[in-house]
């Protein structure tokens, strides 16, 4: 990630939670987003590495859970305010600083690989596939949460799958409309991908 990105990102971090499915303040928000990701994910406490983790809010949603999760962001900012997030929440999940495209942990390390709307903003977009794909643990899980928004910017679903096919046999893609996850209605296209080989 450039040195620009990475300013952009510590200077987005005392207002990102200002989003409801950014800060999951809401209860219908945080419960929305709850009961998308658990029936998709191996249970507790499954290794969990959540790469551009933000605030950690779904960290947090995932350790409260019960999961062994590790955050990881470029943003020393938003670190801070993931820290104090955890804190609050009396959950355990370590957190590292470094590029969600080339995550500092062990191959084979990982049950799951999450992600949400990271993928869309990374140059070399097949290499950061590559690289969480060596993440996982044989049978592990690959979920990706990306959609492409009213200001243009984003990965188009069918441009996702065919990424992540390049790497894994499996993509299967679940839209998300519902405003509960949001907080609001939407009319630009969001979606979970999730590769289970």
């Amino acid at each position: 990630m450039s040195h620009d990105a990475h300013d952009y990102w510590d200077k987005q971090a005392a207002s990102f939670d200002a989003e409801p499915d950014h800060g999951l303040r809401d209860p219908v928000v945080r419960a929305a987003w709850r009961d998308l990701l658990m029936p998709l994910l191996p249970p507790p406490p499954a290794r969990i590495a959540d790469v551009g983790c933000g605030t950690a809010s779904l960290s947090v949603l995932l350790a409260e859970a019960g999961y062994d999760v590790h955050g990881l962001d470029l943003s020393a900012q938003m670190l801070t305010a993931a820290r104090i997030k955890l804190d609050a929440a009396g959950v355990h999940a370590p957190l590292a600083r470094g590029d969600a495209a080339r995550p500092p942990f062990a191959p084979g390390s990982c049950d799951v690989v999450l992600e949400r709307h990271v993928l869309w903003a990374i140059d070399d977009q097949f290499g950061a596939l590559r690289q969480w794909s060596r993440l996982l643990a044989p049978g592990g899980t690959l979920v990706l949460v990306e959609g492409t928004w009213g200001s243009g910017a984003g990965l188009d679903a069918a441009q996702c799958a065919t990424l992540v096919r390049r790497v894994r046999r499996q993509a299967e893609i679940i839209l998300l409309p519902d405003p509960a996850l949001w907080g609001r209605a939407i009319d630009d296209q969001r979606y979970v991908l999730i590769s289970y080989d």
